[in-house]
């Protein structure tokens, strides 16, 4: 029940940070908005380092720098999938993926979910597509091109994920720490390497950096219920991030949630009653 709870607030964590980091995204170039966004996650990772403790054996340190080198191509992958389009298709092939690859990690590490498990994990998947495919109704078909960074997108996503639950138990926050850094910087490379191409739009300093602390909340949530629970269920509950982002959206933006979206989210709200009861 923990790892569950855990597991939700890194959900609403993860889509509050999208939200933010989309609206600033809006402002200005979106590799300006992260340049302030993962030191701002890095340095609330740091922070928590006294508290948390963090140990930096061999394995965290390889098992970190693998999550924060997949952090980095899931940050490209994904903007360049929803750049190509159609978001109402990409979008929950990329979300649909991210959850499927480490729930099938965990079922072949031997996991065992139970009946009500059984039928609570596909019905999450199933919310996880209704919830981020959004109210599209172009017949667009995705291109082989998009296809493929769609799935590259949600499996960096879930290799991420994989990677930070594979670390050792006891190293803390260390695996955190060692995957932004390494995130970050090949996030301030690529910044500097495309500095001709960022504009001369300045970002949204405030809401880039909120995004940023509460992408390393969401991380760090995710770790704790990884370390307490199933990676099956709590991937699986952790993909359900769009429904975050589409509240916010409809309370912010006032934006209108689409029928399928209100069944992906009672869906969701069905599948977590029946994943606490594994």
């Amino acid at each position: 029940m923990i790892a569950l709870l855990l597991a939700l607030g890194s959900s609403l964590a993860y889509g509050c940070a999208d939200f933010l980091g989309g609206l600033g995204a809006r402002k200005a170039h979106v590799l300006r908005t992260v340049m302030i966004a993962a030191p701002a996650s890095l340095t609330v990772e740091l922070l928590l380092w006294p508290f948390l403790g963090a140990s930096f054996s061999p394995a965290t340190l390889a098992w970190g720098a693998a999550s924060g080198l997949a952090s980095a191509a899931a940050f490209a992958l994904l903007y360049r999938t929803l750049a190509i389009g159609p978001m109402n298709v990409l979008s929950p092939l990329t979300a649909l993926v991210s959850a499927l690859l480490p729930a099938g990690v965990g079922m072949l590490q031997g996991e065992n979910l139970g009946p009500a498990g059984l039928i609570g994990l596909p019905l999450a998947l199933a919310a996880v597509v209704l919830v981020s495919a959004g109210g599209g109704t172009g017949t667009t078909r995705p291109s082989r091109t998009a296809l493929l960074l769609a799935f590259g997108a949600g499996a960096a996503i879930a290799l991420q994920l994989v990677f930070l639950h594979q670390a050792p138990s006891d190293s803390g926050v260390g695996p955190l720490v060692v995957g932004r850094a390494v995130s970050s910087a090949v996030v301030l490379a690529a910044a500097g390497l495309a500095r001709r191409r960022l504009g001369s739009e300045k970002p949204a300093y405030a809401m880039s950096m909120t995004a940023g602390v509460l992408d390393s909340v969401a991380n760090l949530l995710f770790l704790l219920a990884a370390r307490s629970g199933d990676l099956a269920v709590v991937a699986v509950i952790t993909a359900l991030y769009p429904a975050g982002t589409v509240l916010l959206a409809r309370g912010v933006l006032a934006e209108r949630i689409h029928r399928g979206q209100l069944v992906g989210l009672g869906t969701a709200a069905v599948a977590v009653g029946l994943l606490a009861l594994t």
